[in-house]
C-alpha cells in the first residue's frame, strides 16, 4: 500500500503536546492535543513532569491521530528543557523548563542573560540529583527516543545549550565541569534531517527545531518590517530586520530567510499570565470595559525576560478603584500583553511594515484585538493556531526529500483574519501604555543585549 502525502508534526509546548497530520499543501487534515501540567512547586521554578509531557504526551498524540500511512514526523518543542533518564528513556527526574531558578548561576546579577547558561545550569542541578543516569535529554530527545528508539534532537535546540554545545559537538569540558559526560547527551542533526524510523507506523522520523522556529517557518513575516507574535504561554516578538545589529536588552538571531535576521524576545506577559488572570479576576467581557475605565497591568508575575532579564520583578495593578469590575481587569490584562508587544518593537527601532499573530493564543479574541489596539496597527491571525506543530510538518517533508528548502514552506501561509484597532480605544490605551512605561522603569543600569 503507498503511503499518504501527508507528515505530522508534534509540539511539545509548556500546557499540552499539539499534533497535526498536513498535506502537501499545508491543509491540516487532522489535528489532536494532548494536555499535561505545568507545574509551578515554588514561585521561581517551573517544571513538567516529564514522562507525562515529554515521552507519553508525543506517543498519544501520534496515536490519537491515527495516520498509519503518514510520510514522516518530526517535533518541535520549547527552550530549555532538561530531565535525566533511565537506560530506557523514561525520566527520572522533574523536567526543567526556561525560566527555572535552578537555570540561574550562583551569583548571577539582574542585568546578565540568563538564557545564555540556563541549559548549562540545568545539567549541574539535575547531575547533582540523578548522578551516572542514562541520558541527560532535552524535550525534544525524550520524544524522540519515544517515537523511534534513538535520542536525538535538531541543533538550533543544541545550540540554545551553550556552552554545553559549541555550535558543532558537545563540549567535553564543559559537560564535565557540571557532572556529566558526551555520552550521556543527545546526538545533533540537522534541522530536517532523516533521523530514524517512527516505531509504531514505520514512518520516517526527522529532526525537528525548536517551536518559535517552526512557528515562524510557516508564519509569513519574512520580508524586512514584519512582526512576528507568537501567542502561547510564553510571548514572543521578532521584528525582521534586513542586518544583524544589537539593541540593548534584546536577542538578535538568524531569520530562516537568507539574509535576514530578527530582533525581540520573549516574555512572561503571554498565556502565563493571561491564564493566571483568568483564574483569579472574576468573570466579565472585556469588550464590554469602557475605554476610559480600565487599569493598568504591569504583568510580571514571576519576573520578565526580555528586555528587562529580571527574574524578581513582580506585576503590579495599578489606577485600580472601586467602578472597576471583571471585564475591566480582563482588557487590562489583555492589554498589558499587547503593551509588551509595543514595547518590543519600538525597542528594536526598526520600522515596522505588518504584524502577524501566530500560536494557540489566536484563538482568543479578546488578545487580538488588545495587540491591535496597543500597537495601532491591524493583525493578520494566521490561519492554523497550532503554527509549530505546522512548521514541524514541514520539516519532516524535509526529511523526506519530499521538500528541497525551508523557504517552500511560503505556500503553506495562510491568514484567518485581520483584526483592526478599534479607534475609540486609541487616545485611552496610549495614554495608559506610556503609565505601563512608567511602571516597568527601573533604576538599574544598562540593559544586556545578545546576538548570535
Amino acid at each position: 500500500m503507498s503511503r499518504e502525502d501527508v507528515t505530522i508534526g508534534i509540539d511539545v509546548g509548556s500546557t499540552s503536546v499539539k499534533a497535526v497530520a498536513a498535506d502537501a499543501d499545508g491543509r491540516v487534515t487532522a489535528r489532536v492535543r494532548i494536555p499535561h501540567r505545568l507545574r509551578v512547586p515554588a514561585p521561581d521554578r517551573l517544571e513538567h513532569d516529564a514522562d507525562e509531557a515529554w515521552r507519553r504526551g508525543p506517543l498519544a498524540a501520534l496515536a490519537q491521530l491515527d495516520r498509519p500511512g503518514a510520510r514522516a514526523v518530526a517535533v518541535s518543542a520549547m527552550v530549555p528543557s532538561l530531565t535525566a533518564v533511565d537506560a530506557e528513556g523514561r525520566p527520572i527526574t522533574p523536567g526543567l523548563l526556561y525560566g527555572d531558578a535552578r537555570g540561574r548561576a550562583a551569583g548571577a546579577g539582574e542585568q546578565s542573560l540568563p538564557a545564555l547558561g540556563e541549559a548549562a545550569e540545568f545539567l549541574r542541578w539535575t547531575a547533582a540529583q540523578a548522578p551516572g543516569a542514562a541520558g541527560y535529554w532535552p524535550a525534544p530527545a525524550v520524544a524522540n527516543h519515544a517515537l523511534a528508539g534513538e535520542a536525538v534532537m535538531d541543533v538550533a535546540t543544541a545550540a540554545t545549550a551553550y556552552p554545553l554545545f559549541d555550535g558543532t559537538a558537545w563540549n567535553p569540558a564543559a559537560c564535565a565541569e557540571r557532572g556529566a559526560a558526551v555520552e550521556q547527551m543527545p546526538r545533533v542533526a540537522p534541522i530536517g534531517a532523516p533521523v530514524g524510523r517512527v516505531r509504531s507506523n514505520g514512518a520516517l522520523l526527522a529532526s525537528g527545531a525548536i517551536d518559535a522556529l517552526c512557528e515562524q517557518i510557516v508564519a509569513g513575516a519574512d520580508r524586512e518590517g514584519d512582526v512576528l507574535v507568537l501567542c502561547g504561554t510564553t510571548l514572543i516578538v521578532w521584528t525582521t530586520v534586513g542586518e544583524a545589529r544589537q539593541v540593548p536588552g534584546l536577542w538578535t538571531i538568524p531569520h530562516t530567510a537568507p539574509g535576514k535576521s530578527q530582533i525581540g524576545g520573549a516574555s512572561n506577559a503571554g498565556g502565563l499570565f493571561l491564564g493566571w488572570v483568568d483564574r483569579v479576576v472574576a468573570p466579565g467581557d472585556p469588550g464590554t470595559a469602557s475605554p476610559g475605565r480600565v487599569p493598568v497591568w504591569s504583568p510580571y508575575i514571576r519576573g520578565e525576560r526580555t528586555p528587562f532579564h529580571d527574574p524578581d520583578r513582580r506585576a503590579v495593578l495599578d489606577a485600580l478603584d472601586l467602578t472597576h469590575d471583571g471585564a475591566a481587569l480582563r482588557r487590562a490584562a489583555f492589554e498589558a500583553s499587547g503593551f509588551v508587544v509595543r514595547q518590543l518593537i519600538e525597542l528594536s527601532g526598526a520600522p515596522v511594515a505588518r504584524v502577524v499573530a501566530a500560536g494557540g493564543g489566536t484563538r482568543v479574541g479578546p488578545w487580538m484585538q488588545a495587540i491591535a489596539d496597543a500597537t495601532g496597527r491591524p493583525v493578520q491571525v494566521s490561519g492554523v493556531a497550532e503554527g509549530a506543530a505546522l512548521g514541524a510538518a514541514f520539516l519532516a517533508r524535509i526529511g523526506a526529500g519530499l521538500e528541497t528548502t525551508i523557504a517552500d514552506a511560503a505556500r503553506w501561509v495562510r491568514t484567518e483574519r485581520v483584526v483592526e484597532p478599534d479607534p475609540a480605544w486609541a487616545v485611552a490605551t496610549d495614554e495608559r501604555y506610556r503609565r505601563f512605561l512608567e511602571l516597568g522603569n527601573k533604576p538599574s543600569g544598562a540593559l544586556p543585549s545578545a546576538a548570535f
